[in-house]
């Protein structure tokens, strides 16, 4: 059976999110988008725990459903995101870590312990002055099932390998628990050929996930999975991340990474951005206001890699790129926001025959794309599938402009409207 697991997002008590994530609505988006399996997201928040126990049920060990869907389609899996803010090595670090927990007990006992060294009520997602391998131990402690994923581990700001505050791998991250990591996220700005690059992840596991603010990023980066129906459970979907045995580890779905916010290396407020090799001629401060720049994923990746580029190891996971549905329809009308009345009903229309966002993109056949969606809506669908589109990198925050449609194209298309 194939699930798709979106195992990072958050909930309406996190900063810079939207208040529609609710579990009610978590559910039901996921239902559309064909998410099976998704996470709570931040366990830590008091008042999110609260709602979490009042309107989740277990279903299969470790994973729950919301009580009120009499048929519910979506499981719930514990997870948290924590920010590590601390010293190591001379250097402050800032770490995100994604926790998984077993069960809604297993929360309360984290919840209790990390009370007690900072304040989970500021935030869903938790600022903590605590050692990201101190955090692993305590969560191992209260139970060996919990697992750990440093999470958008590329990214400069709060990330393991991050430019401006991380490590330069996991050894030294982690010391003597390094072995433990099974797993790291690799974030919207890279995808698994960048991560390929560098012999030392050969033997984690690399998963995509969403990291959602907004109930229409759910999804937008995913993990496919291959269980049998009465192996579904909790410890299932860790048992498969933690080998990363690809006969049930199906693929991940993913950003094209250069749509990401880190992708180059720039400056946001001066409109300047590098690629690395550009960057290396150039120097590491901004031509226009002097200061250091932002130096981006790619950049990063680069620093440590050992090996070529489109090297592609052994027993690999495989992986699909995908633009969410929403942006495609958008496009393809020439609208400017996906988040447009006329978007979300092309987009309830294509998917009103029990049709999932993701069967679209990836799996619904040309000739059946065709019966479901307006002509170039579907062009737009399969150009996706086939890699055809272009993208103007994201730097510093900002998100790579993705283009499906050439300028010469929409303009043909314009001029047809009007005449």
């Amino acid at each position: 059976m194939k699930i798709i697991a979106d195992l990072h997002i958050h909930s309406r008590y996190a900063r810079a999110c939207s208040k529609a994530l609710t579990v009610e609505n978590i559910d039901a988006c996921c239902e559309k988008k064909g998410v099976n399996v998704v996470a709570t997201g931040d366990f830590t928040h008091p008042e999110w725990f609260r709602e979490l126990k009042e309107g989740l049920e277990e279903r299969e060990k470790g994973l729950y459903v919301y009580k009120k869907n009499s048929n519910p389609k979506t499981r719930f899996l514990c997870s948290a995101e924590i920010a590590c803010i601390y010293s190591k090595g001379g250097r402050v670090r800032r770490l995100h870590i994604i926790v998984l927990a077993p069960s809604l007990e297993v929360v309360a006992e984290i919840n209790e312990q990390l009370g007690r060294i900072g304040n989970l009520s500021a935030d869903g997602r938790p600022i903590l002055g605590l050692d990201a391998k101190r955090l692993a131990e305590i969560v191992w402690k209260i139970d060996a099932n919990c697992f750990v994923i440093p999470a958008h581990a590329w990214t400069p700001w709060f990330a393991i390998f991050g430019s401006k505050s991380g490590f330069d791998s996991l050894q030294e991250c982690y010391e003597e628990h390094a072995d433990n990591i099974h797993a790291i996220e690799t974030g919207l700005s890279s995808d698994p050929p960048m991560n390929w690059r560098v012999s030392s992840l050969d033997r984690i596991t690399l998963v995509s996930n969403s990291d959602a603010h907004s109930l229409p990023n759910i999804g937008r980066e995913a993990n496919v999975f291959d269980i049998r129906r009465e192996k579904l459970s909790y410890s299932e979907i860790v048992d498969i991340i933690s080998t990363g045995d690809n006969s049930r580890f199906v693929s991940t779905i993913e950003f094209f990474p250069e749509e990401g916010m880190y992708h180059w290396d720039g400056h946001r407020d001066c409109g300047v951005s590098f690629a690395p090799e550009e960057t290396k001629k150039i120097g590491t401060i901004c031509p226009k206001c002097k200061r250091p720049l932002t130096i981006g994923v790619d950049y990063r990746v680069n620093e440590l890699a050992d090996r070529p580029f489109g090297y592609a190891p052994k027993g690999r996971i495989p992986f699909v790129k995908l633009v969410e549905l929403d942006k495609i329809i958008a496009e393809a009308m020439n609208i400017k926001s996906r988040a447009s009345k006329k978007v979300r009903a092309q987009y309830d229309a294509i998917l009103q025959n029990n049709e999932t966002e993701l069967d679209v993109l990836m799996s619904v056949p040309e000739g059946q794309l065709r019966t479901l969606c307006d002509e170039r809506i579907a062009d737009g669908i399969l150009r996706v599938r086939r890699g055809e589109v272009f993208v103007s990198p994201g730097f510093d925050g900002q998100y790579g402009k993705i283009q499906i449609f050439s300028d010469e194209e929409k303009e043909k298309k314009q001029r047809a409207l009007f005449s």
